[in-house]
């Protein structure tokens, strides 16, 4: 014989629940009906929207909200939901279409979309190049957010340390400043030739001797600009300075004086995109432990510039 009273209660309790599930959806605190996790026992969303992914992220460095910041949407809604992600370098025509392919909708970049740091756009309102990208995004409701600021805030410096990782470089480097290296002594050469193997990099420039030896090197990726990196040549007094581009004028000239007056040191330019590629892998990793349930993939930009 059935009890009215637990027949009654379940009732309620499903009624409840339903009532529960309908009020968070109509609020857009979930997006998903909340699922129990195996692995942590937790309940966690079945799916995520661009801001919740963007929010956690920031919030994990620690420092707030970055004013000014050039870490914002670049395409797309916040609001959207992410059916998969990709991480990259840029998020080139090219890479929108493998997105596509791919069935995601979010794009993590690491720099600009529209070529400049800001991505203002208003000087590009005619151009056909412009309004070509911008439609492709806009047809398959893809977000783009750079991921700049936020990632070389974190302590150490997320990009870095996926780069230092990858070179298989980071068990030199220095506690309290990852970018300096204490290694043992390896000819020029040799460091050189690592850096092409494991960056997968055709071609470096460089200043120096390929046979000296260095011990001390300094490591900054992207474009940091030629007074830092003279500055940290003279503070650190590094055998090399491993970094991503100069301005010929700044850095180059004052490594070629200071070899002049006699001083070991040398200077390899990786270009920028291959001094800061890994950050994106190092993104990647962050998303599988993070944003669980998600599809996540690199593609790899590549270098938009080739060399005969």
């Amino acid at each position: 014989m059935i009890n009215e009273n637990n027949q009654s209660g379940e009732q309620h309790d499903l009624t409840r629940r339903r009532f529960i599930y309908s009020t968070a959806l109509g609020a857009g605190a979930m997006l998903a009906m909340p699922v129990l996790s195996k692995s942590t026992g937790f309940i966690e969303p079945e799916s995520y929207t661009v801001k919740q992914i963007m929010d956690k992220f920031i919030s994990q460095v620690g420092i707030g909200n970055i004013p000014n910041t050039v870490d914002t949407l670049k395409a797309g809604s916040p609001d959207t939901v992410v059916t998969g992600i990709v991480t990259t370098m840029f998020a080139t025509i090219d890479v929108i279409r493998k997105t596509i392919d791919r069935g995601a909708n979010f794009i993590i970049a690491h720099e600009p979309t529209f070529y400049n740091h800001t991505d203002n756009t208003s000087w590009l309102k005619d151009d056909e190049v412009y309004q070509y990208k911008a439609d492709l995004l806009k047809q398959h409701n893809i977000a783009v957010w750079r991921n700049h600021d936020y990632i070389h805030s974190l302590k150490p410096d997320g990009v870095m340390m996926g780069v230092l990782k990858q070179l298989e470089w980071d068990q030199y480097a220095d506690k309290e400043l990852p970018n300096l290296l204490t290694m043992q002594s390896t000819p020029l050469r040799d460091l050189v030739h690592q850096a092409k193997m494991k960056l997968n990099i055709d071609t470096v420039r460089y200043i120096g001797d390929l046979s000296e030896t260095c011990r001390r090197v300094l490591f900054m990726e992207g474009a940091v600009g030629g007074q830092r990196q003279i500055e940290a040549i003279m503070k650190y007094k590094p055998n090399a300075l491993f970094c991503g581009e100069i301005q010929e004028w700044e850095t180059a000239e004052y490594v070629r004086d200071a070899r002049a007056k006699g001083d070991n040191i040398s200077l390899i330019v990786l270009g920028h995109i291959a001094s800061e590629e890994p950050g994106s892998e190092f993104m990647l990793e962050w998303l599988k432990k993070n944003v669980p349930g998600v599809k996540v993939s690199h593609i790899t930009s590549g270098n938009s510039l080739k060399f005969l």
